[in-house]
């Protein structure tokens, strides 16, 4: 049961182009015991029909600009192997700790866009 929750937040969070993958990686090695590079394998596997669902849907609202989404890709591809290669010559606890870093800067910039967001319309709002 844990694992259709996981999937279906996770599908939730991803359909809206935040990643839901960060989630799931999270629920599998914190909530479920799943070792750190078998959740980062687990979300390869989630990663494809979410993204492909994802970039239909993109596609009918024609919000995707294709050439910068291929030059995207193709270093994306790259840097997948770069870092599939990294993450197989390091131990477990070293990942856990590295994607924890990931997920503190992602939460620290979005802190701080929210922040700005929000100081921006209040100055804008006082200025009328």
């Amino acid at each position: 049961m844990l694992e259709i929750i996981a999937g279906i937040l996770s599908g939730i969070v991803s359909g809206t182009g935040m990643g839901g993958g960060t989630i799931l990686i999270l629920i599998l090695s914190l909530f479920m015991g799943v070792e750190q590079h078998i959740a980062q394998a687990t979300n390869i596997i989630f990663f494809i029909p979410t993204s492909i669902i994802a970039i239909i849907v993109s596609i009918k609202q024609k919000m995707i600009k294709f050439k910068t989404g291929i030059t995207i890709t193709i270093s994306g591809i790259i840097g997948a192997s770069i870092g599939a290669r990294l993450a197989q010559t390091m131990d477990a606890q070293n990942l856990k700790k590295y994607f924890g870093v990931f997920l503190g800067i992602i939460a620290i910039y979005e802190i701080y866009s929210l922040t700005r967001q929000y100081i921006f319309k209040e100055k804008t709002h006082n200025k009328t």
